[in-house]
């Protein structure tokens, strides 16, 4: 698919030729399921140049994705998959890791802007932007939803940082302690979700590929023990279905899976994941008995030509 840069032809996505051809590449990667009726697909294809990096899915089976390469956000029907730029890019945003709220908005983390961005997620409508730190030496770069903040990570500095869900508050500075020791020039804090207790978070450091448990009342960083893996080295989104964790290892093109004892602070790997469909994962998102990832392509040239595919695999 083509990327357009005018806001008529890219709505346009998600009809005629475009959404055609969508069609067409969705129904390559489906089987027919009891009754005749078509699987969903388990690929389906980006706007060329989209550079993908972070994935959600809500309650209705829709997947959206933000672009790396202007901030703009797509919205894809996971049935069909057939896509929409739902909110259109700026020259100088970027969007990477992205949650949906209960709420109906995204929260956007904003890289190294060092912003989080609202959007309405039916509308596309940019509800509010909140400057988080200073747009040089940070990279905002992935958030997990509790029910007052959104919590997100910086990649570039020992913190995380609670925006305030609704219309008031503060934007808060959790500096990380304890066992966290920032490595420097490299990619630190990367994915983070929600501990099966609903209490605190669990973060990964892509680099040297380590597992925490953060306080969010201290922010006290519990380094998690992990049993049957050295590392998870290229650690980017994380993904938790109870007291099992799915680690997105992008360069690895692998997902780790792990089981989580009582009180998040082990680790026993259970299984890997991998597809030859993988191309540098970044972030997953759950919906049913799937995982869908993007397809970030670090590796591969980041130009306006690039494509750029989505795919399913089975939890």
């Amino acid at each position: 698919m083509t990327r357009k840069h005018t806001r008529p032809s890219r709505r346009a996505l998600l009809g005629g030729a475009a959404a055609t051809a969508l069609a067409v590449a969705a129904g390559t990667g489906t089987a027919q399921a009891a009754g005749h009726r078509p699987a969903w697909p388990t690929e389906f294809p980006l706007p060329d140049g989209w550079l993908p990096e972070g994935i959600t899915i809500g309650g209705a089976p829709y997947a959206y994705m933000g672009s790396r390469a202007d901030g703009a956000i797509l919205r894809t029907d996971l049935r069909t998959g057939k896509g929409v730029v739902l909110h259109e890019g700026t020259p100088g945003l970027v969007a990477i890791g992205l949650k949906l709220g209960r709420d109906g908005l995204l929260y956007v983390a904003g890289g190294g802007g060092g912003t989080a961005r609202l959007v309405d997620a039916r509308t596309g409508e940019l509800r509010r932007t909140h400057r988080l730190t200073a747009a040089t030496g940070h990279f905002i770069n992935d958030a997990v939803l509790f029910r007052d903040r959104a919590w997100f990570t910086d990649s570039f500095a020992p913190v995380l940082y609670g925006v305030p869900r609704g219309r008031g508050g503060t934007v808060r500075a959790l500096p990380l302690t304890g066992d966290w020791e920032q490595v420097p020039d490299v990619v630190n804090a990367n994915g983070i979700v929600s501990t099966p207790d609903g209490c605190d978070v669990i973060v990964v450091k892509s680099t040297p590929g380590e597992l925490y448990r953060v306080s969010l009342g201290t922010g006290r960083a519990t380094r998690i023990t992990l049993s049957g893996a050295e590392n998870v080295v290229g650690g980017d989104g994380l993904v938790r279905v109870g007291r099992t964790l799915y680690v997105v290892q992008n360069r690895s093109n692998v997902v780790t899976v792990f089981d989580l004892d009582a009180d998040s602070t082990k680790a026993t790997l259970r299984r890997s994941i991998t597809d030859p469909r993988f191309d540098v994962p970044a972030t997953a998102a759950r919906f049913g008995d799937r995982l869908y990832l993007v397809n970030a392509r670090f590796t591969s040239p980041q130009t306006p030509e690039t494509t750029f595919t989505a795919v399913a695999v089975p939890l």
